[in-house]
C-alpha cells in the first residue's frame, strides 16, 4: 500500500467520522490487495476472472466501512480475510447450481409402471433423489448417466482428473442411496 502509517491513521479517523473523500482513498490504496488476492485465485474463465474482481472490490468496500480502527489491527490482514473469503463463497454459490432436472422420460417411464406395480413409485423415488444433487455432482450424473458421456469424455470437457470425475460419481450414487435408504444395499 502506498499510504504512510500517519497519513492512513488519519485516513481511518477522517472515514469513522464520516469523510467520504478519505474512505474513497482507502479504498484506492487498498485496491490493490484486491488484484493480488485475485491472482492468486486460479480460474481459467476470463468471465470469473472479472467475477472475481468485482466480487473482491465489494469485499474490501465493506471492510473499509466495517473496519474498526480503534481495535488496533492491521487493515489488510482484516481486508485479507474479508476480501478472500468473500470470493471463495462467490465460487462456492456458482458450484451450487440449480438442481439436476430429471428427464421427461424418466417420469413417464414411472408413470407407465406405476399402473402395473409398486415400482413405478421407485422410478419416481430415483428420479427425485437425482434431481437432489447440485454442483459438480449434479453435473457428472447428468453428463454420464443422461447425456450417456463416457467418463474420460466428461475429464476432458470439465478439464478435470478422471480420478475426480469417479470421485463425484461415487459420491452421487453414495448420496442417493442414503436418500433411497439403500446403504447397505450394494
Amino acid at each position: 500500500m502506498s499510504l504512510e502509517p500517519e497519513r492512513e491513521k488519519n485516513l481511518w479517523h477522517l472515514c469513522s467520522n464520516g469523510d467520504m473523500e478519505a474512505r474513497e482513498e482507502l479504498i484506492v490504496a487498498y485496491r490493490p490487495l484486491v488484484f493480488w488476492i485475485a491472482g492468486k485465485i486460479h480460474v481459467s474463465d476470463t468471465e470469473l476472472k472479472q467475477d472475481i474482481i468485482q466480487e473482491g472490490m465489494l469485499a474490501l468496500i465493506n471492510a473499509v466501512d466495517k473496519f474498526e480502527p480503534e481495535r488496533e489491527f492491521k487493515f489488510s490482514t482484516y481486508a485479507y480475510h474479508k476480501i478472500h473469503g468473500q470470493i471463495i463463497n462467490m465460487l462456492e454459490r456458482g458450484e451450487k447450481k440449480a438442481p439436476l432436472p430429471v428427464p421427461d422420460e424418466w417420469l413417464q417411464i414411472a408413470e407407465d409402471n406405476n399402473d402395473d406395480d409398486e415400482s413405478g413409485e421407485e422410478w419416481l423415488d430415483v428420479a427425485q433423489s437425482i434431481s437432489k444433487l447440485e454442483g459438480r455432482e449434479a453435473e457428472i450424473v447428468s453428463a454420464l448417466f443422461f447425456e450417456g458421456k463416457k467418463p474420460k469424455e466428461v475429464a476432458a470437457e470439465k478439464k478435470l482428473d478422471i480420478s475426480h470425475v469417479y470421485r463425484l460419481r461415487r459420491a452421487a450414487i453414495t448420496k442417493i442411496r442414503g436418500w433411497l435408504g439403500l446403504e447397505g444395499a450394494f
